[in-house]
């Protein structure tokens, strides 16, 4: 019974790795495609207004929106 079910997660595991070894290919590909396209829009006449979009896009990103205003103990005084 045991040899079995190590034989079924041989084959699973194998299927597995063969699948995110494409998956992989194709991520790699799709990056490849998008900076391409971003070079050639920043080649243009128009890059200084992909270079603000770029910019906005990274400043949302890494905007705080939790924003912790104070910490209180379990009595409810303000932690400094």
């Amino acid at each position: 019974m045991n040899s079995r079910a190590d034989a079924e997660r041989d084959v699973s595991r194998a299927r597995y790795k063969a699948a995110k070894k494409v998956a992989k290919k194709a991520v790699a590909v799709a990056k490849s495609l998008a900076y391409d396209r971003l070079c050639r829009r920043l080649g243009t006449k128009e890059r200084e207004k992909e270079v603000f979009k770029l910019e906005r896009a990274r400043e949302r990103r890494i905007r705080d929106l939790d924003v912790v205003r104070c910490i209180r103990d379990e009595n409810g005084k303000v932690l400094l």
